[in-house]
């Protein structure tokens, strides 16, 4: 439970598997604490209003966008960032396919289509091409590199299907 003093509150955020104790605005929101207190680029600030994705965070293993979240109603759940996705050593496969494809130009959308992806792949790593555009739907992309980024997803898809292949099974 937060603690309240004034215009602050307490809360502790699991934040990519570490615990952070936190004295933050009352009304500050989950991109607000990740970007300004946690210093955690990966999640942009886009619309501020959860339609344009550029903020996605992972919530327990779902997608949510963090700039409508006030960050005290996510205390005590995993909150996973682009930077606890993966890392240079060991990306994550979306990640990996994302560098594969070249699906970069700007990079601003990259946060909530990477982010978005690796969450409709962690519950369905064999997703047909129509459940990925759904996925990614509410993403936007400013420079129109959607192209790139569906066969990039498709790459991922396809690694993910590969390590999610019982030994014998046809491809």
């Amino acid at each position: 439970m937060a603690s309240v003093s004034g215009d602050s509150i307490d809360i502790t955020l699991i934040v990519n598997g570490a615990e952070h104790a936190l004295r933050v605005g009352r009304r500050a929101t989950l991109l607000q604490v990740l970007r300004h207190d946690l210093h955690l680029n990966g999640p942009k600030y886009g619309c501020g209003l959860g339609q344009c994705g550029a903020c996605t965070v992972h919530v327990d293993g779902v997608a949510a966008r963090a700039c409508v979240i006030p960050a005290a109603k996510v205390q005590g759940r995993a909150i996973t960032t682009l930077e606890g996705l993966g890392d240079r050593a060991r990306p994550h496969p979306v990640q990996s396919a994302f560098i594969a494809a070249q699906a970069a130009q700007c990079g601003y959308c990259l946060n909530g289509m990477i982010m978005s992806a690796a969450a409709l792949l962690a519950h369905e790593p064999r997703s047909s091409a129509q459940a990925v555009r759904d996925a990614l739907a509410g993403n936007l992309c400013r420079c129109g590199t959607h192209l790139e980024i569906l066969a990039a997803v498709e790459r991922a898809t396809r690694a993910l299907a590969d390590t999610a292949r019982t030994p014998g099974e046809p491809p």
